[in-house]
């Protein structure tokens, strides 16, 4: 099977939940890159990837920072529409 890569675009209300939840643009495209890919929702993608942390966050210290963009797959492009930060 041949994939195509697409163009990959973040929607306002995912810039501003990479904002919140302490995300990088990077980690939400390394994710999508390399990340496990997983059916979501309404006929959406979901890619979760593991980053080491290894800082606080919250006031709390976590080893591991996993992104969870959730994504809109169109015919040219993928619109990730929010973004989850998970950290343990």
């Amino acid at each position: 099977m041949v994939m195509v890569e697409k163009r990959t675009v973040l929607s306002d209300h995912a810039l501003r939940q990479i904002e919140e939840r302490g995300i990088s643009k990077n980690e939400v495209l390394e994710a999508i890159d390399k990340g496990e890919r997983v059916p979501a929702k309404k006929g959406r993608l979901s890619f979760r990837l593991n980053f080491d942390f290894n800082r606080r966050w919250g006031g709390k210290y976590y080893a591991v920072k996993q992104v969870v963009p959730i994504v809109v797959e169109e015919k040219e492009r993928l619109v990730v529409v929010t973004v989850y930060a998970f950290y343990f």
